[in-house]
């Protein structure tokens, strides 16, 4: 009887500990990268910038990129994150600028090797493109900072593309 407040406790502790640990191995959603589009073309430099936050501690999101040569196409989204949809997915429904919406899902591979992740996005564009895109992709995230990505875009009516991304969470 005189042990189970020792017990207790540790028991606690040990719970506590591994509850903030969990939340530490999760997915970022605050940060800023880097892109390089290796299939670009002709008067194309390849590179874009990109950053995405949550609004305060509200389940909010914010996204938006620009590319980084005269003829890019810019793009500013807002969505509603899902965290832990189902089999620890996170799922999020943007809209963009460029009359597209679209659904992104996020998923940390950590059983697989620690600290790699898988991303997919489906958007569909209303304006006058009216087409789906997807992309697909890997990342692997260095410590809890920095975050390298592999990406492939696939477009209804244009060739696949392959980016390459740097990231910094924040």
């Amino acid at each position: 009887m005189k042990h189970i407040l020792p017990i207790l406790t540790l028991t606690t502790l040990a719970a506590a500990a591994s509850a903030q640990s969990a939340a530490a191995a999760g997915l970022s959603y605050n940060r800023a990268g880097v892109n390089y589009n290796t299939d670009s073309g002709a008067g194309d430099n390849g590179y874009s910038v990109s950053v995405e936050a949550l609004v305060g501690s509200s389940n909010v999101w914010v996204g938006g990129t620009a590319d980084l040569n005269s003829a890019g196409e810019d793009e500013v989204s807002v969505g509603y994150l899902f965290k832990n949809v189902v089999a620890g997915i996170d799922a999020t429904v943007a809209v963009s600028s460029n009359d597209t919406y679209g659904l992104i899902l996020r998923r940390s591979l950590n059983e697989v090797i620690s600290g790699l992740e898988a991303r997919f996005v489906w958007s569909h564009a209303t304006g006058s493109d009216r087409q789906n895109a997807y992309l697909y992709e890997l990342a692997y995230n260095i410590g809890a900072k920095y975050q390298v990505a592999v990406a492939i875009a696939d477009q209804e009516a244009s060739d696949t593309e392959t980016f390459v991304s740097v990231r910094y969470n924040f």
